[in-house]
């Protein structure tokens, strides 16, 4: 019977699926509590986390006894990955089980934004009947959608857009403009600055590494449409906040949909505050009752096939 830490969130089925095969640790605060943390580290031999545990420096050498590190999601900014193989230690991400999740939130928030009704609810409420103000909305169908990043998530949004009507243009480093996936998907395939400079709602599904790091910067958002969409559901510091805000204060974009920053949780910022047009959520896009429960299940499925080979 192994040792499994987990220090984030995690659907409670799935850990009872854990407990009764294995010795299991589950306090969603532990990650609040570096020291304990450490502690229990020492004794674990598979460790399950969300984005907020860093696996890396401390944390990584006090993993003594583990064999395995399960991501609750897709990113692995948060683990050292390099470190883990270096001391033996298996990373299982939940590739594809949060997709539905963030693509839907995506053409929520690209539709919210279009439209630009959906926060007059205190001045109707007030009696102040703002019809004529809000009634310059866009559509979705027939706008053009940009994806930067075309892997499972981008190309469950793109799914989802060419369902609405939607245009679709994509562009991804790591594949080649003939790849079949494209084509497959209805999706025209294009350069960077190409999806950058034509889209009406621009969305972003990167990993955070060196290249993508500042992507989006002053100069890349000004390369952008007048009026177009920025949505960023990837990583932090992938987007330049203060450049995203003086383009949205200038009306130079339309509206922005953030899930994601550069410190999580977000100190209290008075640059973000009352900014026009600008949706902020706690990292919650691929989060959801039905996501949960399988990125939960699938990492409780492999982390105990691994174990018990």
């Amino acid at each position: 019977m192994a040792r499994i830490v987990i220090s984030e969130f995690m659907d409670e089925r799935a850990v009872a699926q854990l407990s009764a095969r294995h010795d299991v640790l589950y306090d969603p605060k532990l990650v609040d509590d570096q020291s304990r943390l450490l502690a229990e580290a020492k004794n674990a031999e598979a460790l399950i986390v969300r984005n907020r545990t860093q696996v890396r420096g401390e944390l990584l050498a006090a993993l003594t006894q583990c064999r395995v590190v399960g991501r609750l999601g897709v990113g692995l900014d948060n683990i050292d990955v390099p470190g883990c193989e270096t001391r033996g230690l298996q990373v299982i991400p939940a590739t594809g089980a949060n997709a539905l999740s963030v693509a839907e939130y995506v053409i929520t928030a690209a539709m919210m934004l279009l439209r630009g009704v959906y926060q007059s609810s205190a001045a109707v409420a007030l009696g102040q009947w703002p019809r004529n103000a809000l009634a310059n909305g866009r559509e979705t169908a027939g706008s053009t959608l940009g994806i930067i990043g075309f892997g499972s998530i981008g190309q469950m949004v793109a799914r989802l857009a060419r369902g609405l009507g939607m245009q679709v243009i994509a562009f991804d480093a790591m594949y080649d403009r003939d790849a079949s996936v494209y084509e497959e998907s209805g999706v025209k395939c294009a350069g960077l600055l190409e999806v950058i400079a034509q889209s009406d709602v621009l969305t972003l599904h990167v990993p955070l590494v060196e290249g993508t790091r500042g992507l989006f910067n002053a100069e890349r958002i000004a390369l952008m449409k007048p009026g177009a969409i920025l949505i960023n559901t990837s990583r932090g510091h992938i987007v330049d906040m203060a450049a995203l805000v003086s383009a949205l204060r200038s009306n130079h974009l339309g509206g922005a949909a953030i899930d994601v920053f550069d410190v999580e949780p977000l100190p209290a910022s008075e640059s973000l505050q009352n900014c026009p047009n600008l949706l902020l959520t706690p990292h919650i896009s691929g989060v959801s009752a039905e996501s949960n429960e399988r990125v939960s299940f699938l990492i409780a499925d492999k982390v105990i096939e691994y174990l018990d080979r």
